[in-house]
């Protein structure tokens, strides 16, 4: 969360006590940050010139300063009308060194690559492709933004609150007098998200006005701190266990531990915690835990909502393939829509970078007889496909090991396929998967482990597997295969014949298909006699879903066997989601989203994929991996997977949420709203009342109860909204959680924004208690 009110301007004195205070308070930042005399640091707030690249006639120069706060970055701007010249650390999801972008890589020189750098930002705004004056300035950018942000992502909440409250305090201090008036006090709560009256000012004011003048400084200002982030909700619960001279002793917190957090844990355990998160030294010694302590291990991943044991991989990865679901994404080479939006390897590398195992690559003959990548018949921008199977290549592995499929949506020459199967064979080397595993032809496909740090190829192959162990394998160079039913213009040929398309194939193609050979669907029967395990259909977003209600079981034998992939309809040309979630249910393990489009879809993919360290595979519940399973989620036949929970949730309160508007009128009137996703059965959404006008501390108390069946394939999420009686609510924050990496207890909720980042300071306070109903 930023304060954003805007700065009255000073008179000379006022600037020249502005200036000298800031390099004060820079330094008091700088200690928060444990970069105390950091070269890097120092160079970056005292700033430089950078050439910014936008294209190759487009490159000038823009003064770069980072603010006293070490967090808000300023910039030079030619715009007059420019309202914002800033923007937080918190904003960048990387710095890249060298001419790592497309932007660089087109409109510079190789000779400039040591002086070359990139900001890449969260969500969809643009890169920042910038050249510094020499190789050693360069230096210093990158080292001193990466710094920032790891240090940044490694405070405590309670640093990071001090961090933030601090800023915005001295912000508050427009004459930079280190006092704060009533009216600047006023001013300060309205930036943190809080709408008092005069009267709550006034009575506030003179609580922390000791020495009675007026102003509030030094210890009073420490004191209106305290107040102001006191957590009433803390001290009840903290209060009932500190037992021991006010305090938790080990004994006292295991108490807690067990019939509140109801972990199976023991002493060691309580004094363990004691020793890794207590923050008062004398404390410590005597395995003793202070309410900051206390507080301080309830924002830690213990007293997270998600079981921090599930954000390491946790699960069987020596099962088949199709026996997980894998995330994996539609138009993977698009940043925005797919009529007009642009084509890009750094939507390949935010994709992969998010975990997706299963990238698209829709590649169509290139005019200069180089392969391309862009949604064919429509305005979206070109990329070459060496290009994106560099970018692939880099980016494949750095957050999971687990295999990465590349779908292709081939509509090449034969020359130019076999262009397509020479850049991949020689960019992704023995990475690439280019025979099957063993020595005899298998039996089922095979796992995660088996294939760590290994491209698959999905396409059309002209012959079986069976040729990889026949002496009698096909010798033409060409030959023609059925096209693709899943094309992207299959819906516009509906009022034509039906397709008996061919596609001519080229041999080198067609050989590094293995596992998933495309084939089209005719049927669930037909699958079971004619459908090879390596063989996997494609099924658009209606007709599957048709599946998934109509024939559901049949759909999940079919799936427990054989992969399937679903991709969104051709009608979404604003590049929307579908509802993922009766998919999953129906055992579909490739079920194709838009990442590019941030919506409530995307945050039930991010949230079934957040589990088994976020590693982009995860295993399904044994009901959907059996074979003959009688398991179906429309009818909910009996069966082990039917186990009736219930979900009491109490939403207690929120913390620092941030604004939704940069207007310094708006304050947030928060609601919470908890939806459980999974089968028709579990479907439900329950709300709590809105708080007017305070997104810093709102409380609510408020409880609910949820009636679970198939908790294996419940999704819980918590979503927080700004109520607007006239218009819709607008969206602040949300988390989603599968039902089985719910921790019980008084637990924290980190919170994220619509781009699926997380939001730093902001979170709920929440009490949970999954129960065996009776």
């Amino acid at each position: 969360m930023q304060c954003i009110r805007k700065q009255a301007s000073r008179s000379k004195s006022e600037e020249l006590l502005h200036q000298a205070q800031s390099k004060k308070v820079a330094s008091l930042n700088s200690k928060i940050l444990d970069m105390e005399d950091d070269l890097d640091l120092q160079f970056l707030l005292n700033g430089a010139g950078l050439v910014k690249v936008r294209s190759g006639s487009w490159k000038k120069t823009r003064f770069y300063k980072l603010q006293e706060d070490c967090k808000t970055m300023w910039h030079e701007s030619k715009k007059t009308l420019r309202s914002k010249q800033t923007f937080s650390v918190d904003d960048i999801e990387s710095v890249r060194s060298g001419r790592q972008t497309e932007g660089l890589r087109k409109f510079t020189e190789e000779g400039l690559e040591p002086k070359a750098f990139s900001i890449l930002f969260k969500g969809r705004r643009k890169n920042l492709d910038l050249l510094a004056s020499s190789d050693e300035e360069a230096k210093h950018w990158v080292n001193g933004l990466q710094k920032i942000i790891s240090n940044m992502n490694k405070l405590s909440q309670q640093r990071k609150t001090q961090h933030w409250i601090f800023n915005c305090l001295r912000k508050a201090d427009i004459n930079c007098d280190n006092k704060m008036s009533p009216e600047e006090l006023k001013n300060f709560l309205h930036d943190i998200n809080i709408e008092v009256d005069d009267h709550y000012v006034k009575m506030l004011f003179e609580k922390c006005d000791k020495s009675k003048c007026g102003t509030l400084e030094g210890d009073e200002i420490r004191h209106f701190y305290e107040i102001l982030t006191q957590r009433d909700e803390i001290d009840v619960i903290y209060a009932e266990y500190a037992k021991t001279e006010g305090l938790m002793s080990a004994a006292n917190l295991l108490e807690f531990l067990l019939k509140e957090q109801r972990e199976e844990v023991d002493l060691s355990r309580a004094v363990q915690l004691i020793d890794q998160y207590e923050v008062d030294e004398t404390a410590r010694v005597k395995q003793l835990m202070t309410k900051d302590g206390f507080l301080m291990y309830l924002h830690q991943p213990e007293g997270l909502i998600m079981n921090p044991a599930h954000k390491s991989v946790y699960q069987d990865m020596n099962q088949p393939l199709n026996h997980y679901f894998i995330s994996s994404s539609h138009n993977t080479y698009l940043m925005e829509d797919q009529l007009k939006g642009p084509s890009s390897t750094e939507a390949y590398i935010r994709a992969l970078m998010k975990s997706c195992r299963c990238v698209e690559l829709d590649i169509w003959d290139g005019s200069d007889g180089e392969p391309v990548i862009y949604h064919g018949y429509t305005l979206t921008s070109k990329i070459l496909f060496k290009d994106a199977i560099k970018a692939i290549k880099e980016y494949a592995f750095k957050t999971s090991e687990y295999p990465v499929i590349l779908s292709l949506e081939n509509h090449c020459s034969v020359e130019q396929q076999k262009l397509m199967a020479h850049y991949m064979t020689s960019i992704l080397g023995s990475a690439l998967l280019t025979k099957p595993l063993g020595e005899h032809m298998p039996t089922e496909l095979p796992s995660p482990e088996a294939l760590k740090g290994r491209f698959l190829v999905k396409g059309k192959r002209l012959n079986k597997l069976e040729h990889f162990f026949s002496e009698h394998a096909a010798a033409e160079d060409e030959e023609t295969v059925t096209e693709e039913e899943d094309c992207r213009d299959e819906d516009e040929e509906k009022t034509s014949s039906k397709r008996s398309k061919k596609l001519k194939m080229a041999k080198e193609l067609s050989n590094i298909v293995i596992y998933c050979k495309s084939v089209a669907f005719h049927g669930f029967e037909h699958a079971r006699e004619k459908q090879a395990f390596y063989e996997m259909s494609s099924f658009k977003e209606g007709d599957a879903a048709k599946y998934a209600e109509k024939s559901a079981n049949e759909f999940i034998r079919h799936n427990s066997e054989k992969l399937s992939r679903i991709y969104p309809s051709s009608f979404r040309t604003d590049s929307s989601n579908y509802n993922p979630v009766p998919l999953w249910n129906a055992g579909c393990q490739i079920v194709a989203l838009n990442f590019q489009t941030p919506s409530l879809e995307i945050d039930l993919s991010h949230g079934l994929f957040g589990q088994n360290g976020h590693c982009g595979y995860v295993l399904k519940p044994s009901f959907l991996r059996d074979r003959a399973t009688e398991f179906d989620p429309i009818t909910l036949t009996r069966g082990p997977w039917l186990r009736h929970k219930e979900l009491h949730v109490m939403i207690i309160s929120a913390q620092q949420l941030p604004k939704v508007s940069e207007k310094t009128t708006s304050i947030v009137d928060p609601l919470v709203r908890v939806e459980i996703y999974g089968v028709p059965a579990d479907t439900a959404e329950k709300e709590t009342q809105h708080i007017h006008n305070n997104g810093f501390n709102p409380m609510w108390n408020t409880n609910f109860q949820f009636d679970l069946y198939v908790p294996e394939l419940a999704l819980v999420r918590f979503v927080v909204e700004d109520y607007d009686s006239v218009s819709s609510n607008d969206f602040i924050g949300q988390c989603t959680v599968p039902f089985s990496n719910l921790q019980n207890g008084y637990r924290h909720v980190p919170l994220f924004n619509k781009n699926g980042d997380l939001l730093s300071s902001a979170g709920l306070f929440v009490h949970i208690m999954a129960l065996d109903a009776e």
